[in-house]
């Protein structure tokens, strides 16, 4: 978890807006409606939170700086052999991830409000590091 000098956790914009971890969930859901299925949180320290959705699954990636590999939600639930596509990504290009790599629409929502208000993956949360 990044931290301010005071000990609070750094705050979270998206498109230079604060935001608040208890406005995530209606703001992707609503991004995500209107076809907008790739969205970048970025922190004051530099941190990246990404969600790229399919409207039913999405990848959720958490950057510690550009460059970074960086850390993803994964779903160790489901069959490793499955795929998703329709993945579209703000410059138009189409992806299609392995499902164990995405999470359900409504973890990946859970999980980004808590690392807006936290900094970190919930506890119970599934993650690899990818760095």
């Amino acid at each position: 978890m990044t931290s301010t000098p005071e000990g609070a956790v750094s705050a979270w914009t998206l498109d230079g807006r604060p935001v608040a971890a208890d406005e995530v969930g209606e703001l992707l859901r609503g991004r995500i409606a209107a076809g907008a299925l790739e969205t970048w949180f970025a922190s004051a320290s530099g941190r990246s939170l990404a969600v790229v959705s399919n409207g039913e699954r999405a990848m959720v990636l958490l950057l510690e700086h550009e460059g970074d590999p960086g850390e993803h939600a994964v779903d160790p639930d489901v069959d490793p052999d499955g795929w998703s596509d329709g993945y579209e990504l703000a410059n138009g290009q189409s992806d299609e991830y392995p499902d164990a790599d995405t999470v359900p629409l409504a973890e990946a929502l859970r999980i980004v409000e808590h690392v807006v208000a936290g900094g970190s993956w919930p506890a119970d949360a599934r993650w690899v590091v990818d760095r």
